[in-house]
């Protein structure tokens, strides 16, 4: 396969994904959860959660805090490079959603900063917090899926910042450690 008919496959099924969340009409808990989800990842969570284990976490949620902030500093240089290189549009501009009418943070779909920040800021807090990997990658996994059930994103935005946020938070965790 070539990269051009692996990239046409890729977009093929994120538009039949998108297509079909679109037209989704979700029970009310999911739309409440998955509201809640994205508006944690506009960032307050990742404060809440930091400034809790500064407090709380010692000498390594110091660390574990400096870290997360590294990584997730150098993500969000990261994503808006990424976004205006390579100007993919989001689902939202593409379709209508049928009952999601959040306005997007930019114009941009690829990719999701929402989720780079969330596996950057998490992976770093879970080496160093073990006990708090369940939460931490429940909320992760919750933005990053909010994303799309939203239409903001394509699923492989979405995995494209799960995997670049994660490859951030190991790193900064292996140099700043």
């Amino acid at each position: 396969m070539t990269q051009q008919s692996i990239l046409s496959f890729i977009e093929s099924r994120d538009m039949r994904i998108m297509q079909r969340v679109h037209r989704w009409k979700a029970p009310l808990w999911i739309r409440q959860w998955m509201l809640c989800a994205t508006r944690g990842g506009d960032g307050w969570l990742w404060y809440i959660i930091g400034t809790a284990i500064l407090v709380f976490g010692g000498p390594p949620g110091r660390h574990a805090v400096a870290e997360s902030s590294f990584a997730a500093t150098i993500g969000i240089f990261l994503f808006l490079w990424l976004k205006r290189t390579t100007g993919r549009r989001r689902p939202c501009a593409i379709e209508p959603h049928c009952w999601a009418s959040l306005l997007p943070p930019d114009q941009f779909s690829f990719p999701s900063g929402h989720t780079i920040t969330a596996f950057a800021v998490s992976l770093p807090l879970m080496i160093h917090f073990p006990e708090l990997a369940p939460p931490l990658l429940f909320c992760a996994l919750s933005v990053a899926i909010s994303r799309i059930l939203l239409g903001m994103h394509f699923l492989s935005d979405v995995v494209a910042g799960a995997l670049l946020g994660a490859l951030l938070g190991y790193s900064a965790h292996s140099l700043v450690a």
